[in-house]
Protein backbone atom coordinates (compact mmCIF):
# COMPACT_ATOMS: atom_id res chain seq x y z
CA UNK A 1 0.00 0.00 0.00
CA UNK A 2 3.03 1.87 0.97
CA UNK A 3 3.96 2.11 -2.52
CA UNK A 4 0.94 2.16 -4.36
CA UNK A 5 -0.38 5.69 -3.92
CA UNK A 6 3.15 7.73 -5.13
CA UNK A 7 2.91 5.39 -8.05
CA UNK A 8 -0.66 6.14 -8.39
CA UNK A 9 0.34 10.13 -8.29
CA UNK A 10 3.30 9.85 -10.59
CA UNK A 11 0.70 8.22 -12.78
CA UNK A 12 -2.25 11.11 -12.97
CA UNK A 13 0.47 14.09 -12.46
CA UNK A 14 2.32 13.02 -15.34
CA UNK A 15 -0.47 11.81 -17.84
CA UNK A 16 -2.35 14.79 -16.79
CA UNK A 17 0.19 17.31 -17.72
CA UNK A 18 1.17 15.74 -21.02
CA UNK A 19 -2.54 15.29 -22.08
CA UNK A 20 -3.23 18.80 -20.91
CA UNK A 21 -6.55 19.60 -21.53
CA UNK A 22 -5.77 23.17 -20.11
CA UNK A 23 -3.94 23.83 -22.90
CA UNK A 24 -5.86 22.45 -25.23
CA UNK A 25 -9.00 24.68 -24.97
CA UNK A 26 -8.05 27.38 -26.87
CA UNK A 27 -7.23 25.33 -29.45
CA UNK A 28 -10.04 23.02 -29.67
CA UNK A 29 -12.47 26.30 -29.78
CA UNK A 30 -10.51 27.43 -32.30
CA UNK A 31 -11.03 24.19 -34.30
CA UNK A 32 -14.47 23.62 -33.42
CA UNK A 33 -15.68 27.15 -33.83
CA UNK A 34 -19.30 27.34 -35.77
CA UNK A 35 -20.56 23.92 -34.50
CA UNK A 36 -22.90 23.44 -32.23
CA UNK A 37 -23.02 21.72 -28.60
CA UNK A 38 -23.86 18.51 -29.88
CA UNK A 39 -21.16 18.15 -32.25
CA UNK A 40 -18.63 19.23 -30.06
CA UNK A 41 -19.97 16.84 -27.99
CA UNK A 42 -19.06 13.97 -30.64
CA UNK A 43 -15.69 15.18 -31.18
CA UNK A 44 -14.50 15.18 -27.48
CA UNK A 45 -15.90 11.89 -27.18
CA UNK A 46 -14.37 10.29 -30.11
CA UNK A 47 -10.99 12.06 -29.57
CA UNK A 48 -10.67 11.13 -25.71
CA UNK A 49 -11.84 6.92 -26.47
CA UNK A 50 -8.85 7.11 -29.73
CA UNK A 51 -7.00 8.61 -27.54
CA UNK A 52 -6.91 6.33 -24.51
CA UNK A 53 -7.15 3.15 -27.24
CA UNK A 54 -4.48 4.16 -28.59
CA UNK A 55 -2.06 4.62 -25.21
CA UNK A 56 -3.68 1.72 -24.16
CA UNK A 57 -1.93 -0.35 -27.50
CA UNK A 58 1.25 1.25 -26.93
CA UNK A 59 1.97 0.68 -23.65
CA UNK A 60 0.80 -2.82 -23.23
CA UNK A 61 3.30 -3.59 -26.61
CA UNK A 62 5.86 -1.96 -25.03
CA UNK A 63 7.89 -4.77 -24.19
CA UNK A 64 7.27 -6.27 -27.72
CA UNK A 65 8.27 -3.42 -29.09
CA UNK A 66 11.87 -3.56 -27.21
CA UNK A 67 12.48 -7.10 -27.42
CA UNK A 68 11.72 -6.44 -32.02
CA UNK A 69 13.83 -3.19 -32.35
CA UNK A 70 16.44 -4.51 -29.90
CA UNK A 71 15.95 -1.68 -27.24
CA UNK A 72 17.25 -1.85 -24.28
CA UNK A 73 14.72 0.28 -21.29
CA UNK A 74 17.45 2.07 -19.95
CA UNK A 75 17.67 3.43 -23.27
CA UNK A 76 14.24 4.18 -23.75
CA UNK A 77 14.08 6.04 -20.32
CA UNK A 78 16.57 8.47 -21.28
CA UNK A 79 14.75 9.19 -24.87
CA UNK A 80 11.45 9.00 -22.91
CA UNK A 81 12.82 11.62 -20.46
CA UNK A 82 14.58 14.10 -23.19
CA UNK A 83 11.09 14.25 -24.91
CA UNK A 84 9.10 14.72 -21.71
CA UNK A 85 11.80 17.34 -20.87
CA UNK A 86 11.43 19.03 -24.00
CA UNK A 87 7.37 19.20 -23.54
CA UNK A 88 7.84 20.68 -20.06
CA UNK A 89 10.20 23.42 -21.13
CA UNK A 90 7.93 24.67 -23.84
CA UNK A 91 4.78 24.31 -21.21
CA UNK A 92 7.01 26.39 -18.64
CA UNK A 93 7.71 28.95 -21.35
CA UNK A 94 3.23 28.81 -21.61
CA UNK A 95 4.65 27.95 -25.57
CA UNK A 96 1.73 25.44 -26.92
CA UNK A 97 3.32 22.31 -28.09
CA UNK A 98 4.48 22.06 -31.56
CA UNK A 99 1.65 19.66 -32.43
CA UNK A 100 -0.88 22.26 -32.39
CA UNK A 101 -2.86 23.50 -35.10
CA UNK A 102 -2.09 27.08 -37.80
CA UNK A 103 -5.51 28.43 -38.66
CA UNK A 104 -4.97 27.98 -41.98
CA UNK A 105 -4.83 24.25 -41.43
CA UNK A 106 -8.19 24.17 -39.27
CA UNK A 107 -10.26 23.43 -42.71
CA UNK A 108 -7.87 20.60 -43.97
CA UNK A 109 -9.37 18.75 -40.26
CA UNK A 110 -12.66 19.94 -39.72
CA UNK A 111 -14.27 16.88 -41.12
CA UNK A 112 -12.40 14.74 -39.15
CA UNK A 113 -10.67 16.67 -36.51
CA UNK A 114 -11.27 14.37 -33.78
CA UNK A 115 -8.73 11.55 -34.64
CA UNK A 116 -6.48 13.97 -36.22
CA UNK A 117 -5.25 16.05 -34.70
CA UNK A 118 -7.01 16.62 -31.55
CA UNK A 119 -6.88 12.88 -30.30
CA UNK A 120 -3.14 12.27 -31.78
CA UNK A 121 -1.01 14.00 -31.32
CA UNK A 122 -2.56 16.22 -28.82
CA UNK A 123 -4.15 14.33 -26.06
CA UNK A 124 -2.02 11.20 -27.06
CA UNK A 125 1.73 12.17 -28.41
CA UNK A 126 4.70 11.10 -28.18
CA UNK A 127 5.09 12.01 -24.32
CA UNK A 128 2.30 10.32 -23.46
CA UNK A 129 3.27 7.26 -25.21
CA UNK A 130 6.71 7.05 -24.13
CA UNK A 131 5.29 7.60 -20.37
CA UNK A 132 3.12 5.13 -20.76
CA UNK A 133 5.61 2.47 -21.38
CA UNK A 134 7.84 3.94 -18.91
CA UNK A 135 5.11 3.55 -16.45
CA UNK A 136 4.20 -0.37 -17.12
CA UNK A 137 7.70 -1.12 -17.17
CA UNK A 138 7.67 -0.01 -13.75
CA UNK A 139 4.35 -1.43 -12.79
CA UNK A 140 6.05 -5.19 -11.84
CA UNK A 141 3.05 -6.23 -9.84
CA UNK A 142 -1.23 -7.06 -10.86
CA UNK A 143 -2.18 -4.32 -8.77
CA UNK A 144 -0.49 -1.69 -10.82
CA UNK A 145 -1.07 -2.32 -14.09
CA UNK A 146 -4.58 -2.33 -13.27
CA UNK A 147 -3.92 1.08 -10.78
CA UNK A 148 -1.96 2.69 -14.50
CA UNK A 149 -5.17 1.55 -16.53
CA UNK A 150 -7.56 2.73 -14.19
CA UNK A 151 -5.71 6.29 -13.86
CA UNK A 152 -5.15 6.60 -17.69
CA UNK A 153 -9.06 5.77 -17.94
CA UNK A 154 -9.88 9.03 -15.04
CA UNK A 155 -7.41 11.27 -16.94
CA UNK A 156 -8.57 11.16 -20.21
CA UNK A 157 -12.49 11.11 -18.36
CA UNK A 158 -11.50 14.51 -17.01
CA UNK A 159 -9.91 15.62 -19.77
CA UNK A 160 -13.36 14.94 -22.01
CA UNK A 161 -15.28 16.46 -19.01
CA UNK A 162 -12.90 19.33 -19.36
CA UNK A 163 -13.07 19.82 -22.85
CA UNK A 164 -16.94 19.75 -22.84
CA UNK A 165 -17.02 22.50 -20.64
CA UNK A 166 -14.46 24.55 -22.53
CA UNK A 167 -16.32 27.54 -23.48
CA UNK A 168 -16.81 28.55 -19.89
CA UNK A 169 -13.73 27.22 -18.49
CA UNK A 170 -12.14 29.61 -21.08
CA UNK A 171 -14.05 32.46 -20.01
CA UNK A 172 -13.32 31.72 -16.30
CA UNK A 173 -9.63 31.03 -16.25
CA UNK A 174 -8.34 33.48 -19.40
CA UNK A 175 -5.56 33.99 -20.90
CA UNK A 176 -3.68 34.49 -17.65
CA UNK A 177 -4.88 31.60 -15.71
CA UNK A 178 -3.72 29.30 -18.61
CA UNK A 179 -0.49 30.55 -18.60
CA UNK A 180 -0.10 29.88 -15.14
CA UNK A 181 -1.91 26.31 -14.81
CA UNK A 182 0.64 25.65 -18.15
CA UNK A 183 3.53 26.67 -16.34
CA UNK A 184 3.04 24.89 -13.25
CA UNK A 185 2.46 21.61 -14.85
CA UNK A 186 5.59 22.29 -17.35
CA UNK A 187 7.25 22.47 -14.01
CA UNK A 188 6.07 19.21 -12.97
CA UNK A 189 6.62 17.19 -16.12
CA UNK A 190 10.40 18.65 -16.22
CA UNK A 191 10.99 17.30 -12.65
CA UNK A 192 9.64 13.96 -13.68
CA UNK A 193 11.69 14.28 -16.78
CA UNK A 194 14.84 14.48 -15.47
CA UNK A 195 13.93 11.63 -12.79
CA UNK A 196 12.87 9.25 -15.94
CA UNK A 197 16.54 10.39 -17.40
CA UNK A 198 18.52 9.83 -14.47
CA UNK A 199 16.68 5.95 -13.75
CA UNK A 200 18.07 5.27 -17.30
CA UNK A 201 21.32 6.85 -17.25
CA UNK A 202 22.51 5.41 -13.97
CA UNK A 203 22.19 1.81 -14.68
CA UNK A 204 24.23 2.45 -17.91
CA UNK A 205 26.84 4.29 -16.49
CA UNK A 206 27.40 1.79 -13.52
CA UNK A 207 28.31 -0.90 -16.60
CA UNK A 208 30.13 1.24 -17.83
CA UNK A 209 32.36 2.02 -14.95
CA UNK A 210 31.83 -1.74 -13.92
CA UNK A 211 33.53 -2.71 -17.53
CA UNK A 212 35.87 -0.47 -17.50
CA UNK A 213 37.38 -1.68 -14.07
CA UNK A 214 37.73 -4.67 -15.14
Amino acid sequence: MDTLLPFALLCFTSFFTLTNPLGTMPVFLTMTNGMSDDERKTIVRRATIVSFITLMVFTFSGQFLFKFFGISTNGFRIAGGIIIFTIGFDMLQARYSKAKLKDDEVKTYVNDISVTPLAIPMLCGPGAIANGIMLMEDANTLIKKILLVSVIASVYFITFLILRASTRLNKYMGETGNNVMMRLMGLILMVIAVECFVSGFKPIMVDILQQANL
